[in-house]
């Protein structure tokens, strides 16, 4: 049986998953702060998922956050992340596309700077950028090997079920790396 985790889920808790949030809600079975470490053993999941919930962590607990999901990984495992991606945003500003911005309304902001940043901060929750190779970094100075972008609903890994989470596409890469 393949055991799989999606991390930082909101109120997003399919079923077959184990939700993890860091606020309790309908559907999720694991609530903690991931910083201070996740109450789950070690070496659990097949692979774990997290879709823009990386950004909402600090940049100083970027590596904490990263290690504790490896820890929870079994050997082998595989983490799946989808952000935002910061060079789809520039480049969308360059060329004056204000259509890449379309999940800011303009009763949120009008200007073409505004919505790039409200959008790339969502709204004041985000606190951290990611471009694909700073996530690849990261990724690497925290343990993990054989990292590979991805597109969207498509893994490089041997879990086919690991893109049920894909969303955003527009905004987003997605990034897969083995523990």
């Amino acid at each position: 049986m393949i055991h799989r985790l999606n991390w930082g889920c909101g109120p997003i808790t399919p079923y077959g998953w184990v939700n993890s949030d860091i606020r309790p809600g309908a559907g999720i079975d694991v609530v903690g702060d991931i910083r201070a470490g996740l109450p789950i053993a070690d070496h659990v999941f097949d692979y774990a998922v997290s879709i823009h919930a990386l950004p909402e962590i600090p940049y100083p607990d970027l590596d904490r956050t990263l290690s504790e999901l490896r820890r929870v990984l079994k050997p082998g495992g595989v983490l799946r992340l989808g952000l935002p991606d910061l060079e789809k945003a520039i480049e969308a500003y360059k060329t004056k596309d204000v259509d890449y911005f379309f999940l800011i309304p303009d009763e949120a902001v009008q200007s073409l700077t505004g919505k790039m940043i409200v959008q790339l901060l969502w709204y004041g929750c985000s606190r951290t950028m990611f471009t694909t190779e700073f996530a690849a970094e990261l990724l690497a100075r925290n343990g993990y090997h054989t990292i590979q972008p991805c597109t969207f609903r498509e893994t490089r890994s041997s879990f086919p079920g690991i893109v049920e989470l894909d969303d955003r596409q527009v905004e987003s890469f997605f990034i897969e790396a083995t523990a």
